[in-house]
């Protein structure tokens, strides 16, 4: 396969989405996966727009246009992780999310806010080594089947009289295995494949920064003699070698110094940090004054936040261009409990709302891979029909507002639990019950759960 249609084979697929899409576009297709919060969809659609907009732009233009960094606030699980994880499935964008209480500032033991950007990076490269991998399948295909063949019918000895004649010979036998190997008569033959298995130690190093980062450091490119990949010689039959061998061969067609490059470039002109918990660094009010940890951490978030160039072991990368989502309940602490610096690096703020019965009910049903259809599909599995009527589904959304009220609100979490509970006896007895039709009604749902909800102390402990 050429250079070029290899090029042109990796572009992502969401990256030729995204050229059609406007930004109401972008909104439906979240409705799919994300039930309401309008607001906050309609300000990632423009992040996401602005963000094409600008790569249609040339020049030093383009380079002063940074991403208007969003804030979402609001409580556990109304949809703030979904909205961000999505946008960066349909963008074809690396995505990570990190949890902000996770990191130390300088001088405190723990990963520093860099690390981040190093794990977008593997990300990254990760994406484009699959792409990779798919466009240079076929070629792949045909340097295994050719290994393979060397295997069934090996070569004739140098030294051997008449090397040619039996050369001729060799190649005539192979094109005839070549045959039967496609049509899968020789898989359960066993071949000797020779293996490499990778012996890089993992180190643990004391970063620039303070903090503590493992990393994976190529060895065998510092000292080639001591730290090596061991060969090794491995029996399996032709079908197992032919997945190893295709293996082994789409590596050696891929460019890893193009990978490297290209997956920089997709972190710094299209990766998404998703920033979960911040509220949990910002600085408390009281009379002791804001943690000065959490206030370190802020202040290490913000050359990020901002823009600077962080190392990793595929280059250079500079963070101007990655949208920063971050999201928090702000229960105790507000956003202007962040550093003034923070604020103003995150200037779009939407703020989601708590979830009610309706909201419950839409969940239930509308999404493409809602609860009732993930369940009903995997008790399907076992020859079981799940019929869900529609008033089980107005009971389980009312229980599911009570029992958070009740307790811990946790949003649309409390549905997983609360079908979970529902089905355990259908799940649990599914393989003994084939070709049976359960049907879910208000008054099944009200047996099930109505005694857990109502006993307080008890719904605390097992919803």
């Amino acid at each position: 396969m050429s250079e070029s249609a290899v090029a042109h084979a990796i572009i992502p697929e969401g990256r030729q989405l995204l050229d059609d899409l406007a930004p109401r576009q972008i909104v439906a297709e979240l409705d799919k996966y994300v039930v309401g919060q309008n607001d906050a969809k309609r300000a990632v659609a423009i992040a996401l727009r602005n963000r094409w907009r600008r790569q249609q732009i040339e020049g030093v233009m383009a380079e002063e246009i940074v991403p208007k960094n969003i804030l979402m606030i609001g409580p556990t699980g109304v949809g703030k992780t979904e909205i961000a994880r999505r946008l960066a499935k349909l963008a074809a964008a690396p995505f990570i999310k990190v949890e902000a209480s996770k990191f130390t500032e300088v001088g405190y033991v723990g990963r520093d806010v860099e690390s981040m950007v190093r794990d977008l990076v593997e990300i990254a490269v990760v994406m484009v080594k699959s792409q990779w991998r798919e466009a240079v399948l076929e070629a792949a295909i045909t340097k295994a089947e050719d290994r393979l063949l060397q295997l069934l019918v090996p070569a004739p000895e140098l030294s051997t009289p008449a090397f040619e004649i039996r050369e001729d010979g060799v190649q005539s036998t192979r094109e005839k295995f070549r045959a039967r190997l496609k049509a899968g008569k020789l898989d359960s033959r066993v071949v000797d494949v020779e293996v490499e298995e990778s012996r890089y130690p993992s180190l643990e190093m004391f970063t620039p920064h303070g903090g503590v980062e493992e990393v994976g450091v190529n060895l065998r490119d510092m000292m080639p003699g001591i730290f090596g990949s061991k060969r090794h010689t491995q029996k399996m039959t032709v079908a197992e070698a032919r997945v190893v061998l295709r293996q082994q061969e789409a590596e050696k067609l891929i460019d890893q110094r193009k990978v490297a490059r290209e997956a920089r470039e997709r972190v710094e002109q299209g990766g998404i940090i998703f920033l979960d918990e911040i509220d949990k660094v910002a600085g408390r009010e009281g009379g002791r004054g804001p943690d000065i940890s959490r206030e370190g951490v802020q202040r290490d978030l913000l050359p990020i936040v901002e823009g600077t160039t962080v190392t990793t072991k595929y280059g250079m990368v500079r963070t101007d261009h990655i949208l920063f989502v971050a999201a928090g309940a702000f229960h105790l602490a507000k956003p202007s409990d962040l550093i003034p610096e923070l604020q103003g690096r995150f200037p779009i703020r939407v703020e989601l709302s708590a979830l009610g019965k309706d909201e419950f009910v839409r969940i239930l049903t509308e999404p493409e891979a809602s609860l009732v259809k993930q369940y009903t599909a995997l008790l399907a599995t076992e020859g079981v029909t799940l019929e869900f009527k529609d008033d089980a589904v107005e009971t389980l959304a009312r229980l599911a507002v009570e029992v958070n009220a009740q307790t811990e609100n946790i949003g649309a979490r409390r549905l997983a639990t609360l079908m979970e509970r529902l089905l355990e006896t259908v799940s649990f007895e599914a393989p003994e019950m084939p070709s049976t039709t359960v049907v879910i009604d208000a008054k099944y749902v009200e047996e099930a759960l109505e005694n857990i909800v109502k006993d307080e102390d008890l719904s605390r402990y097992v919803l």
